[in-house]
């Protein structure tokens, strides 16, 4: 059976519409090796690519950065705010024993 120009028009277009997923296997891998080559191919990839997420912080660390941002405050407040945050933390005995000492 012969496709007339039409025909082969239509299944053209849909073959376009369903997308490089539907492609036949042979055009999959061509299409594949052409991504890759754009990634990293043609000089602009970077060498050490940024990870998508910052590394994580050290918990302990945030936490003596807040307990010093309390401290240069020096205020009632700062200090139950981080005692209300942090109460478990070594640095809340610290930050109580600077309530005791503000309120003498």
């Amino acid at each position: 059976m012969k496709l007339g120009p039409l025909s082969a028009g239509l299944i053209g277009a849909l073959a376009m519409l369903a997308g490089p997923d539907r492609l036949p296997i042979g055009e999959q891998s061509v299409m594949a090796s052409k991504a890759n080559a754009d990634d990293s191919g043609n000089g602009n990839a970077k060498a050490g690519r940024a990870p998508a997420m910052p590394m994580a912080r050290d918990p302990s660390a945030a936490v003596a950065e807040e307990f010093e941002a309390a401290r240069r405050t020096g205020t009632r407040q700062a200090f139950e705010l981080f005692i209300a945050r942090h109460g478990d933390d070594p640095l809340a005995e610290q930050a109580r024993a600077e309530l005791k000492r503000l309120s003498r």
